[in-house]
């Protein structure tokens, strides 16, 4: 099955519209309530849109997750099959500090073809090459930043690795630091950070390091619009997140994902800018309209690019 075109609109209307409902609470440091406006406003947009969805990744389970938890059945029902990733507020801390890249995200497949991932960790991995083998999880930081310089026919240090700033990371910066490769830290928000792959104008090589497993799975969907390199480990550490992992059909707990185990089929993907960064312009408020920006990709038209829209609050 081929998702229709005519749910491009659509589905960037519900980002773009919980990314505006955020707006307001942006900089006033209570990220709770940003995120409670962005998932309301979500959630009411998709029960709109005449879909047969399910939430496979969203705010949680139904125990912690009063709504877009995993498992919730959404739209009028009177439509296609499909599952429904989101993260109706990528980057809480953006948001509630005024700080650059907060994002309102959304991907959908065809049923069953969009991975179901546990709210865990993983290990990732992403770059911008067509070829099996220059970049893989089970390599060393040495042995990704050599072949992936050799593929781009760049010495090490004109690379640059995007890894967000955690203690985790200290000694993958410090093998980084070694090679003289250049370092894109961020605080947060590693969906937009594994995306930064996708364009040269981004100035950045390879994606790696540790980060959610959800924003994994969403990252991966338009990953695979651009036809980039993704790989994906979950990282288990407890007996819970173990028999959690058990019930969601994973049998093998420390199996390497690539993309096409994540996401299969047709898929769409959209986030909206809600404050500026790399990625996109944020909301902004003129003469009683809001325009944003969303970044869009679907896979089987191969449309990747921006859509700025101005629309009436």
């Amino acid at each position: 099955m081929v998702i229709d075109q005519k749910y491009i609109d659509k589905f960037v209307r519900v980002t773009s519209r919980a990314a505006l409902a955020t707006f307001h609470l942006i900089g006033k440091k209570d990220k709770i309530a940003a995120d409670k406006a962005a998932v309301d406003s979500m959630r009411s947009e998709l029960n709109q849109l005449d879909i047969n969805g399910q939430i496979v990744i969203g705010e949680g389970e139904l125990d912690e997750a009063p709504m877009l938890y995993i498992g919730e059945k959404i739209g009028t029902k009177n439509g296609p099959d499909i599952d429904i990733a989101v993260d109706p507020l990528e980057g809480t801390n953006f948001a509630a500090y005024n700080l650059p890249g907060a994002l309102s995200v959304i991907a959908i497949a065809e049923k069953n073809n969009l991975f179901k991932a546990p709210e865990t960790y993983m290990e990732k991995i992403s770059a911008n090459v067509r070829e099996k083998g220059v970049v893989d999880l089970d390599y060393s930081v040495k042995k990704n930043i050599f072949n992936l310089s050799d593929y781009l026919n760049k010495k090490p240090e004109d690379l640059t690795a995007c890894i967000m700033d955690r203690p985790r990371h200290n000694s993958i910066i410090k093998e980084l630091n070694n090679l003289k490769v250049k370092i894109k830290l961020i605080t947060d928000g590693d969906v937009s950070g594994a995306l930064l792959v996708t364009d040269k104008k981004y100035n950045v090589d390879i994606f790696l390091g540790i980060g959610g497993g959800p924003e994994g799975v969403l990252a991966a969907s338009a990953l695979d619009a651009y036809e980039c390199v993704f790989q994906g480990r979950f990282l288990f550490n407890t007996d819970k997140d173990k028999i959690r992992a058990k019930k969601m059909g994973i049998k093998n707990l420390k199996k390497k994902y690539e993309l096409n185990e994540i996401v299969s089929g047709d898929s769409i993907f959209c986030a909206t800018g809600i404050t500026t960064g790399d990625l996109l312009n944020g909301i902004v408020i003129k003469d009683k309209n809001f325009i944003s920006e969303t970044l869009v990709t679907h896979k089987s038209s191969k449309l990747k690019k921006i859509i700025k829209m101005q629309e009436k609050i």
